[in-house]
């Protein structure tokens, strides 16, 4: 298993975590299997989507905003609700086929913590076996 820590700068911010996943599995040697990634905090989620255009995350963040308001009367008392919402609506973890040494994505997916809280720094955690 491999822990990885990334800082956001915003309170709702997403980044690309692609690599580290791809670099991981290089290491680990695994030819063929599964690797799941999870992320252990209630207002942080991953996500697969478009890598080839910036455009689409600045969409995904006006989207969810929509989707969930920033203030909408929530009740929790930390003032993040928005956040606990859009976590469980993204999820807290993925997992992808490690095929031939390498994980199957599509032409234009990337792998995408996204931060619904911060700014701050999170954990990440990534478990591959092979199979």
């Amino acid at each position: 298993m491999k822990m990885i820590e990334v800082q956001t700068n915003d309170r709702f911010d997403i980044v690309d975590i692609t690599s580290d996943v791809k670099e991981y599995v290089r290491k680990k040697n695994i030819d063929n299997g599964l690797i799941t990634i999870f992320v252990p905090h209630t207002t942080a989620g991953v996500s697969i989507n478009e890598n080839a255009d910036p455009d689409v995350l600045h969409d995904m963040k006006n989207g969810l905003n929509k989707l969930v308001p920033e203030n909408d009367n929530y009740r929790h008392g930390e003032g993040n609700s928005q956040a606990h919402i859009l976590s469980t609506l993204v999820s807290s973890s993925i997992t992808l086929i490690i095929n031939n040494g390498s994980i199957i994505l599509g032409t234009w997916q990337g792998i995408y913590f996204t931060e619904f809280d911060g700014a701050r720094k999170r954990k990440i955690y990534f478990k591959a076996i092979s199979g």
